[in-house]
């Protein structure tokens, strides 16, 4: 009962240990990959002991979705606010966290290890994907409550055809195209905005 007493006391004074070994986390995933990384070499980079990582972590996949999870954006865009840049300033973000851990070869990892470690890329989904979509479809859902937008629209299919483009541009060797969002925005409420 005492050491649980420890624990709890000694975690406020671990947040900068917790932000080195979160950020050793994805250094390292950006230059070993999933595969090749491992919590030793996260606690080296983060001068930490393997026990202070499993402290907070149960797996590597645990501590790589928590890294990312730390690394997205965590800000909303305020409520009422124009629809239009919401929804580009939140897919800026996603491109900006996306580039700057290296997430597209994160992502193909974690389809690669889907049938190995499928936990991986459901905490990916639960700390990143669907974070993300709930900003984008809280976004479009306060502006059909508002009547900006159809009643009928299917706001999921909006979602994904905003996030779309991304990977699509990724894909084809045309990333980094920088009014990407903007078109991508265009497109998307050109279908479902109510017509004045």
């Amino acid at each position: 009962m005492s050491g649980t007493e420890t624990k709890v006391a000694g975690r406020p004074r671990s947040a900068e240990k917790e932000a080195a070994i979160l950020q050793a986390a994805l250094e390292l995933l950006a230059s070993q990959g999933y595969t090749r990384m491992s919590l030793s070499q996260v606690a080296a980079a983060a001068q930490v002991s393997k026990s202070t990582i499993h402290l907070r972590w149960k797996t590597k996949a645990d501590l790589l979705t928590a890294a990312l999870a730390a690394a997205r954006m965590t800000d909303a865009p305020s409520p009422g606010g124009d629809l239009h840049t919401n929804l580009v300033n939140i897919l800026k973000d996603f491109a900006a966290t996306i580039e700057r851990v290296n997430g597209m070869a994160l992502i193909g990892t974690c389809l690669a290890e889907e049938a190995h470690t499928p936990e991986l890329l459901a905490l990916l989904r639960e700390r990143t994907v669907l974070p993300r979509r709930a900003l984008l479809r809280d976004a479009l859902e306060q502006a059909q409550q508002a009547g900006q937008i159809r009643e009928d629209a299917d706001l999921e299919a909006a979602v994904s055809a905003l996030l779309g483009p991304f990977y699509a541009d990724y894909m084809a060797g045309r990333s980094g195209h920088p009014r990407w969002a903007v078109q991508a925005v265009d497109l998307v409420l050109a279908g479902i905005r109510v017509d004045n």
